[in-house]
């Protein structure tokens, strides 16, 4: 059974000192971006996790601005690409130029692209080419770009927190199913309450400077990152995530709703951005182990962008958030 026994008690002061990091972050983060913790917390989750996140909201909703955020709160090196129809991937990865130094023989130099960053925005990525997509999707996976047979190793740690617009859908490029389940996490931002939008209202139209405390620094995230895996999981929690993405599986038998309305449903790599993600937001909230309330509370972003409705389902009017919500209420 995973529980805090003696073997695990060397790292409880470790814990308790990286969840006061890492709440010290989210507190900095949230002073600058209003009515937005909800998606700030399932960021920083994605980040301590070591996955990339897909964030979808309308336009001016502070996304560009949480990257650069917590790219300073972090002490990470963030970039941003905005991906158009004519981006091509060696603009993201970067190109060989040839070098003609005096007295040498002529060699090629990589020009490094964006992607030679740590925390890196790629704004509207369905508006780009597959093609395009396919080479930042790569580096997400191996964490290295291979450039006219060379490799080159992308900084680490490296972190992809791509947008898209949830109403303009016309000359652009979905996402396939196989390169939605390499983000860890969808997050929807949505609109912020009248309490965040009038402290909003004062504080970006006045003339007082923002000023950012940097938290952590690359190899410190990188340590919590690997104490994150550290952290254990109760049996019961292992068996609510296991239950749970099971039953978002159709023509398994498990949940009758699921063989009906669900034309695919999550793989394995869902169960296992659950373990990570239930132990990121444990730590978060300055707990020492995950709880089912955790499971629950993250299925809707873990699973939503790894299931696709029947066309009856979407005849019908359903709702795939709705769905999940009634899997998560069957296992509680």
């Amino acid at each position: 059974m995973s529980t805090l026994t003696d073997t695990h008690a060397d790292i409880v002061p470790r814990l308790e000192a990286a969840s006061e990091r890492v709440q010290r972050a989210h507190k900095a983060a949230a002073s600058v971006i209003f009515g937005q913790d909800i998606v700030i917390e399932r960021t920083l989750i994605t980040i301590l996790s070591g996955g990339h996140a897909l964030l979808i909201g309308v336009p001016g909703l502070a996304k560009t601005l949480l990257v650069e955020t917590l790219g300073k709160v972090l002490g990470l090196d963030a970039k941003r690409v905005q991906f158009t129809p004519d981006l091509m991937p060696s603009d993201i990865i970067g190109s060989e130029v040839l070098e003609d130094a005096p007295g040498k023989s002529r060699s090629f130099r990589l020009v490094k692209g964006p992607i030679f960053t740590q925390l890196l925005m790629a704004d509207e990525i369905n508006r780009a080419s597959p093609r395009t997509q396919s080479a930042l999707l790569q580096a997400m996976q191996e964490h290295h770009v291979t450039v006219a047979g060379a490799r080159y190793d992308i900084p680490s740690p490296f972190h992809v927190l791509a947008t898209q617009n949830p109403l303009e859908h016309e000359g652009t490029y979905p996402l396939p199913e196989a390169q939605l389940d390499r983000f860890l996490l969808q997050i929807d931002v949505t609109y912020p309450d009248v309490l965040a939008e009038r402290r909003m209202l004062f504080a970006t139209t006045g003339t007082d400077d923002r000023h950012l405390e940097t938290v952590l620094t690359g190899p410190e995230l990188m340590s919590i990152q690997r104490l994150v895996r550290q952290i254990p999981v109760p049996d019961k929690v292992v068996d609510v995530i296991l239950k749970l993405v099971r039953s978002a599986r159709p023509s398994t038998g498990v949940s009758e709703e699921t063989d009906r309305y669900v034309a695919w449903g999550p793989g394995p790599r869902a169960s296992q951005a659950l373990m990570l993600a239930v132990r990121a937001k444990a730590l978060i909230d300055g707990r020492l182990a995950p709880s089912v309330d955790d499971v629950l509370s993250l299925a809707d972003p873990i699973l939503k962008h790894r299931m696709a409705l029947t066309f009856a389902a979407r005849a019908e009017g359903h709702d795939l958030g709705a769905i999940i919500a009634r899997l998560v209420a069957a296992v509680e």
